[in-house]
């Protein structure tokens, strides 16, 4: 589990592609500190696990599914990206709850200057705005960020200077791709009302329900 509050500014070394998956090498420091093999990482928000450590850089392979989710896919040398560990049980949750599983991708279509704040406008599909509510959590890129608009077609979030400066989400161009996972409250939440509800309607077939309806 992660908070979605970035550690820092990790950048890739080197990518190796293999027809579906990647093996990814990626340079930095602070999220070294205490890392040992095995452990996980958010990688632009995505889980990925540590297979081999330097002094300044680890080691990830990427799964083919995690390749189409994400945009790990469109990875090059020198690409920046946000890093951070795995939650230590005691530390102070300054995020939010964050899986690390990515529900999809959006695409950054607008930025907006308001004062000492930016508007980031960001598009995607329904299948992911179902679960996007205003003033919920969302993470963009393993950024813990707070919903201020949604419609029907995009949802946006107000940047400010702090996270301009120790994230990548500024830094990206209008049509960057970047990786979207949901708070999962809401995922949890239907998946249990959907059980109920296929429940309801099974115990609601009975040997009446049958004989009425021609099957007995």
């Amino acid at each position: 589990m992660f908070t979605g509050i970035v550690e820092e500014i990790g950048k890739v070394q080197s990518i190796v592609k293999s027809t579906k998956s990647a093996k990814i090498i990626i340079k930095a420091n602070r999220v070294l500190e205490e890392t040992k093999l095995g452990d996980s990482i958010s990688t632009n928000g995505v889980c990925l696990t540590v297979t081999e450590i330097t002094h300044n850089s680890f080691t990830v392979d990427v799964m083919a599914e995690t390749m189409r989710r994400s945009n790990l896919h469109i990875l090059s040398p020198e690409d920046e990206i946000n890093l951070e560990r795995a939650l230590r049980v005691g530390n102070r949750l300054g995020g939010h709850l964050v899986s690390g599983h990515i529900d999809g991708m959006g695409t950054i279509s607008n930025y907006e200057n308001e004062d000492n704040a930016v508007w980031v406008t960001i598009s995607t599909s329904p299948e992911i705005l179902r679960y996007i509510v205003q003033k919920g959590s969302i993470t963009i890129d393993g950024i813990s960020l707070t919903v201020a608009y949604v419609d029907e077609s995009v949802f946006k979030v107000s940047i400010i200077p702090h996270t301009k400066e120790v994230t990548t989400l500024l830094r990206k161009k209008v049509g960057a791709i970047v990786n979207l996972e949901c708070d999962m409250v809401g995922k949890y939440i239907e998946k249990l009302l959907l059980s109920k509800e296929q429940a309801s309607v099974k115990q609601g077939i009975d040997m009446n329900f049958l004989s009425e309806h021609g099957f007995a």
